[in-house]
């Protein structure tokens, strides 16, 4: 049954991916009225998915690769929603839709438990954290970094002759700068205890090896870029364009590092 739901969900984020290409194309239809609807019913059913999850298997099946895809598809999801209650737009969705349905798509296919016997690492709640604040501080920082691609597209649309109708219906420029601000400042704490707790256990169990793991020097990469990034806020006040480049560049880092999953010999328990 979990399988079923986190399908369905599926199927909804994909008709909120519809709406924006809708939107883009500027046609109109009973299908885009009904769009966000449908991605809150997702929401839902994605959010049973994972509960069933742990029901039935224990929190520990969702320490893979797939299962990691679906969480933070549904934390961004759940945040998409948040700022369409908060600022009546559905814009963001047009970077948004995309990578929620890809994640959850590709977390519907090929699903297998997790060997416990294999690994018993997994067997730590100290695992489950890690990967838990982990996930909150990727959603966070992809959130800023819609943000900036935001702000980069809104402040070209206000000097353009021709401006887009579906941008003129974004926040102001200066409430696209501090939304992905304060999305930076709510997960950089995430982010850091993650990886602290993630290096306690697996300084444990692998030893020095640990810090010449890919997988690992890359998420170090990414907090060092983070962490610049909000120093540049602090201290040199940098907004607007140039706190949207490095945003990006942050964000390029991070899918780095969440790519060398795949090869990383430290996080071998996260294959699907």
């Amino acid at each position: 049954m979990p399988l079923i739901w986190l399908r369905v969900a599926a199927i909804l984020y994909g008709l909120g991916l519809l709406d924006m290409l809708l939107q883009l194309r500027k046609q109109g239809s009973r299908l885009s009225r009904l769009a966000e609807p449908m991605v809150g019913l997702g929401l839902i059913f994605h959010f049973v998915s994972v509960v069933e999850t742990v029901y039935f298997n224990g929190y520990q099946n969702l320490l893979n690769i797939k299962h990691a895809e679906s969480g933070l598809a549904l934390i961004i999801a759940a945040a998409f929603m948040f700022m369409f209650v908060r600022f009546r737009t559905t814009s963001p969705g047009i970077f948004v839709f995309p990578l929620v349905f890809f994640l959850t798509f590709a977390s519907t296919i090929a699903e297998r438990p997790v060997s416990l016997s294999a690994m018993p690492a997994l067997r730590s709640g100290w695992i489950m954290f890690h990967v838990c604040t982990l996930l909150l501080g990727y959603a966070a920082l992809f959130l800023s970094f819609v943000s900036s691609l935001l702000y980069l597209m809104q402040a070209g649309n206000l000097k353009s002759k021709q401006p887009k109708d579906w941008l003129s219906r974004l926040p102001s420029l200066q409430t696209i700068d501090e939304l992905g601000y304060k999305a930076l400042l709510a997960g950089f704490p995430f982010m850091t205890v993650g990886l602290i707790a993630g290096s306690v256990v697996a300084q444990e169990k692998y030893g020095p090896i640990y810090f010449t793991d890919p997988k690992v020097l890359l998420s170090l990469l990414m907090w060092g870029v983070y962490m610049l990034l909000l120093y540049t806020r602090w201290s040199a006040g940098w907004r607007g364009r140039r706190a949207a480049y490095l945003a990006a560049f942050a964000f390029v880092a991070a899918c780095c590092a969440w790519a060398a999953n795949y090869f990383s010999m430290v996080h071998r328990f996260v294959a699907p």
